[in-house]
């Protein structure tokens, strides 16, 4: 007996990653910008950042990011596009630095109340921990195979480079691994909140 099979991939979950390796020349006066706020502000503002330091909520606020953050806004806009969102959606973008000392990592989060999320890498060294999605699937986590087969749990390791935007819904949970590099792993995070 011939058996005729069709198949239906559900659920799909996109990522956008941009190239604003373009914005190179204003890579060195970030970091000297970055490197005066840690030490105008040297204890980390908290949340998932383990070993390492990160800013307050306020990068895009300070005038020497502009740039990026125009970048950001051109980017996000081009990814509601791509979702359908409303061209009458209004938002605004929050930033803040994520710097890894050697061994400092992120533990698994997410963002909540915010439309969506994205990671700008201004220095991803040698030995910099990749940028690490779950399957945001909760039934998923209980299937026996692992991999990308139909209907197994994937986790899927991103290594970026210095220069990449990668934009991603707020609901995906994600991490970075552990810094293995001697040279700060630095990364700009930001939110698309609604207003």
């Amino acid at each position: 007996m011939q058996v005729t099979t069709n198949h239906l991939d559900l659920f799909p979950t996109r990522l956008w990653i941009f190239d604003l390796s373009g914005l190179q020349v204003h890579f060195s006066a970030w970091h000297a910008e970055l490197d005066a706020m840690r030490q105008n502000s040297p204890t980390a503002a908290g949340r998932s950042n383990r070993h390492g330091w990160n800013s307050d909520k306020t990068v895009f606020a300070r005038p020497d990011f502009a740039p990026l953050r125009k970048a950001c806004e051109v980017s996000f806009a081009h990814a509601f596009r791509e979702m359908g969102a409303p061209g009458s959606l209004r938002y605004g973008l929050e930033a803040w630095a994520n710097i890894h000392d050697p061994g400092a990592y992120n533990t698994a989060h997410l963002h909540q109340n915010v439309l969506l999320s994205g990671s700008f890498y201004l220095a991803v060294p040698e030995g910099a921990g990749a940028l690490v999605f779950r399957d945001p699937r909760p039934g998923a986590v209980l299937s026996p195979f692992r991999g990308k087969g139909a209907n197994a749990c994937q986790t899927i390791n991103i290594r970026p480079k210095s220069g990449v935007l990668v934009v991603f819904p707020n609901w995906l949970e994600h991490a970075v691994e552990t810094h293995e590099g001697t040279m700060p792993r630095i990364c700009i995070a930001m939110n698309a909140l609604s207003g």
